[in-house]
């Protein structure tokens, strides 16, 4: 199954990335919320998350050098830049991207699934790793071991949809100290839990976590590409 859902890269020229989009926006999640951001969304993913937004990218995309990508990000002047997918982790060369952007004086942020290792990524990368929840379809594949590897800069993101993957999330993170460890972020999936049923859940639980909302989906079309 991975395999087929890998099919895209099949071909693809050695050294390049296949891109799904390049876009200037508002960061609408993790700690760097509101800011400015220029993402990189890399095409391809091997996992199919029930709720996933963003399903045009597991086969849409476009070979590109890494001279190239890293040509219009810093065209567009923005500090900050966001190494997105699909699953960014599925394409070695998102590595190199990484520490060249890093090297040219960007903030670099990485959203990553967590089924991928991350000891590899560049330690000036700021690492945003969502830990699958029960509801999500994928929840078998969250490689723990990644716990270890990860900074206390990184942050750790769960997506809440139901009230049953906020149990299991709570679960995970009274038992690997993350609170503790790291930022841990938690989101309701958008159209399926509310705000305020996560923030009751969140209040009652103790628990010294930040709920987040999916910023980008209130200021535009939350079925919109490329903002």
């Amino acid at each position: 199954m991975h395999a087929q859902r890998l099919a895209p890269l099949v071909g693809k020229p050695p050294g390049q990335l296949l891109i799904h989009e390049i876009y200037r926006s508002i960061q609408g999640e993790s700690t760097f919320a509101g800011l400015p951001c220029v993402f990189v969304r890399l095409a391809v993913c091997d996992s199919r998350c029930v709720w996933c937004d963003t399903p045009h990218a597991f086969t849409q995309g476009t070979a590109r050098t890494l001279d190239d990508i890293i040509g219009q990000v810093l065209d567009f002047r923005t500090p900050l830049v966001e190494i997105t997918g699909g699953e960014p982790l599925v394409q070695p060369e998102s590595l190199p991207l990484m520490a060249r952007l890093a090297d040219a004086g960007l903030t670099v942020l990485l959203e990553t699934s967590g089924a991928h290792a991350v000891r590899p990524v560049d330690r000036r990368v700021h690492i945003i790793m969502d830990l699958k929840c029960p509801d999500s379809g994928e929840c078998a594949n969250n490689r723990w071991e990644n716990l270890a590897d990860l900074k206390p800069t990184d942050q750790i993101k769960f997506v809440i949809a139901s009230e049953t993957d906020f149990r299991w999330a709570e679960q995970v993170i009274r038992g690997h100290d993350l609170e503790r460890r790291f930022v841990v972020l938690v989101s309701p999936v958008f159209g399926a839990v509310t705000p305020r049923q996560l923030a009751e859940w969140l209040l009652a639980s103790g628990l010294q976590v930040r709920l987040q909302l999916q910023l980008h989906k209130f200021i535009w079309d939350p079925e919109a590409r490329g903002v």
